[in-house]
């Protein structure tokens, strides 16, 4: 496997992607990723994980904490929210490729705890490579984008969850997303009544987006059939 090892001021993700795409290549590429300042105060660059084959993808903002420590995404509080919604809408967790459109903890300290902190534009752009690569190679039927940073790495800074959440957007270049909450968002939400209201929204929006993978499996079916005819 042939990767640039090149630092400096011009030095981008792009530089650090693997000859040949797969995602063991990628993976171990990534964990040399020095593409943005992000990996200097990180523990470990966590990549996406799941199957080549897997028909859905859910992406993510950045890892968190414990993601940085255990290096594997969704594997905090957020992740175990995320897990039991899937589990309660019928959507295997395990069956799903996971990712985040930003490979290193970004974080703050506040005494001896690492706060989270937004990643900038600069950041998710420096970072794109290997989301746009991670996708080339899974290829998935639908990518749920779970927030507004995962969504605006895809679909453009003007992207507005809050105008287009639940909808399937398609006529790009890339598979078919629906945009949504981040389960983090609920787990910040301010009261008990708003807790539960956007439960139900994000698992209304996740019943369609199976519901999406499932049609068009019964379609990509019939017409291989009608094909082998």
């Amino acid at each position: 496997m042939k990767t640039s090892k090149k630092v400096g001021p011009q030095v981008s993700a792009r530089d650090f992607l693997p000859t040949k795409l797969s995602l063991g290549n990628l993976r171990r590429a990534a964990a040399d990723c020095k593409g943005c300042p992000l990996y200097e105060n990180a523990t470990h660059t966590v990549f996406g994980e799941g199957s080549a084959n897997a028909r859905l993808m859910l992406l993510g903002e950045q890892p968190g904490d414990a993601e940085d420590r255990e290096c594997r995404p969704f594997v905090g509080p957020a992740g175990r929210l995320l897990r039991e919604v899937l589990a309660d809408v019928g959507i295997d967790f395990e069956e799903a490729y996971v990712t985040n459109a930003v490979k290193h903890f970004k974080w703050t300290p506040r005494g001896k705890r690492r706060l989270h902190a937004k990643p900038n534009s600069r950041e998710v752009n420096a970072c794109r490579p290997w989301l746009h690569a991670e996708i080339a190679v899974v290829n998935p039927t639908l990518i749920v984008c779970l927030g507004a940073t995962a969504a605006q790495s895809l679909l453009g800074s003007g992207f507005r969850v809050t105008r287009e959440r639940g909808k399937i957007i398609t006529g790009s270049d890339l598979p078919p997303i629906l945009a949504t909450y981040h389960p983090s968002a609920l787990l910040r939400a301010p009261d008990e009544a708003s807790r539960r209201a956007m439960r139900r929204e994000f698992m209304a929006d996740l019943r369609r987006a199976a519901g999406f993978v499932e049609l068009e499996s019964r379609r990509t079916t019939r017409k291989s059939r009608r094909e082998s005819v």
